[in-house]
């Protein structure tokens, strides 16, 4: 916080006494002032506040939530299942850069760590892909042909991160062998990841200016 106050040498026939009233400050010293106290240090850079810790602490929890809300969107293949959590690591990462996208991504899935650790860490693993290089994209282009852009780019990097580690990690949980989840990926695989990613897009997309005036109000 600035110092409001102004020393000097004044004349002792016009005395002029300190005033803590900032109404006789410098203006500039004023306008600092003012986005000190502002300063919601959210921001992906800069010193861990208060406030910045309890945001988080709400999109790590929200996350966690709605990890839980699971249902089927291809027909015939009940295991694969959509839940929202994508699109929470998604805000966070628009709403305060990349490292609250990892962050998120990575706490968001913890209580399915004992009970599903395979399926965790695919979890993990893609929102982190999905994520991580939109929040860097947007993070540089702070403006709609940005968040489409990052969109695009994460839709594609978890994809790949999806594809490939099912061909690795489902055979080792799944009984599966990886001729046989190869033959999953176009039928299944494919179509379930783009609709995931879709929805996940789309839905971030619609919703992340309102939530974002929310948060910075």
């Amino acid at each position: 916080m600035s110092d409001l106050s102004h020393a000097g040498n004044t004349p002792a026939s016009s005395p002029i006494p300190t005033s803590t009233d900032p109404a006789g400050a410098d203006p500039a010293a004023q306008s600092t002032a003012a986005r000190n106290a502002h300063d919601t240090g959210v921001a992906d850079s800069g010193r861990w506040s208060t406030r910045r810790i309890a945001i988080y602490a709400l999109f790590v929890a929200l996350a966690m939530a709605t990890s839980f809300v699971e249902f089927p969107i291809i027909p015939g293949v009940p295991w694969l299942k959509y839940d929202p959590s994508g699109i929470v690591c998604l805000i966070a990462g628009f709403a305060f850069g990349p490292s609250a996208a990892a962050i998120v991504s990575v706490l968001g899935f913890t209580p399915h760590l004992l009970m599903d650790p395979w399926g965790t860490l695919m979890a993990v693993l893609v929102s982190l892909a999905l994520s991580v290089p939109a929040a860097l994209v947007y993070k540089y282009r702070r403006s709609q042909g940005g968040a489409i852009a990052g969109i695009l780019l994460g839709a594609l990097c978890a994809l790949a991160i999806a594809i490939l580690g099912n061909l690795v990690v489902t055979p080792i949980y799944a009984h599966m062998s990886i001729a046989q989840v190869a033959a999953l990926i176009m039928p299944v695989l494919l179509p379930f990841n783009l609709i995931k990613f879709a929805i996940d897009g789309v839905v971030t997309y619609l919703i992340y200016k309102p939530v974002s005036n929310l948060l910075h109000r």
